[in-house]
């Protein structure tokens, strides 16, 4: 099963856009570009990071680096 964490972006805590829950699950996602599936190379892509919210299933997706992530008991 996922962990559940609160994701805090510098001294800011995220929140769901959705419901504004604040508890995620962590997923990477790949953000594939056409050119690099026709050359066979989409494993080379970027990844973000999806943070699931774990009330309404709602997907936000960052890139930046610096988010941290603190795990929860639910």
């Amino acid at each position: 099963m996922a962990r559940a964490v609160h994701a805090w972006l510098g001294e800011t805590r995220i929140t769901c856009q959705v419901c504004r829950g604040d508890v995620f699950r962590e997923r990477g996602v790949k953000l594939n570009s056409t050119g690099m599936e026709f050359m066979k190379l989409a494993w080379a892509d970027e990844t973000a990071s999806g943070l699931i919210c774990w009330h309404c299933g709602y997907v936000h997706l960052f890139v930046n680096r610096h988010i941290e992530l603190r795990r929860v008991k639910v």
